[in-house]
């Protein structure tokens, strides 16, 4: 995996302006933050994001793969100013499950997500060598 940085361009803080990487693809589906039966547990912003990404690393682990694998990341808030807010507690979940592997990523403000209690919902893409 090759993380591309351009001559010259300021390093982005906490992902990857690109990622070249070759391999078996693992795309995981947008991932909200309940619980593996389908039940939210916290209103929580960051507490949503964390459990969304431990969907993901359980769905990557179904293929093999791990965080460590993941080269693209899209996120989807119903607040930008939430998830702005939240961006200290979001990061310290961001850590404690990916670590400290920083992927493509781009978020986008929705109007609603298909579940009504979902804050965030997170799509990964992966290549396992």
């Amino acid at each position: 995996m090759d993380f591309l940085q351009p001559p010259g361009w300021a390093r982005p803080r906490g992902y990857a302006n690109g990622v070249a990487a070759s391999g078996r693809t693992v795309c995981v589906s947008g991932m909200v933050g309940w619980d593996a039966q389908g039940r939210f547990q916290t209103d929580d912003f960051a507490g949503q994001v964390r459990q969304a990404l431990h969907n993901i690393v359980a769905v990557l682990a179904e293929a093999g793969a791990g965080p460590q694998h993941i080269v693209r990341m899209t996120w989807y808030v119903l607040d930008k100013r939430e998830y702005l807010d939240a961006q200290q507690a979001v990061g310290l979940a961001y850590r404690d499950v990916i670590g400290r592997h920083f992927p493509a990523m781009s978020a986008v403000q929705v109007a609603g997500l298909m579940e009504e209690r979902a804050r965030v919902e997170i799509e990964a893409t992966a290549i396992v060598p």
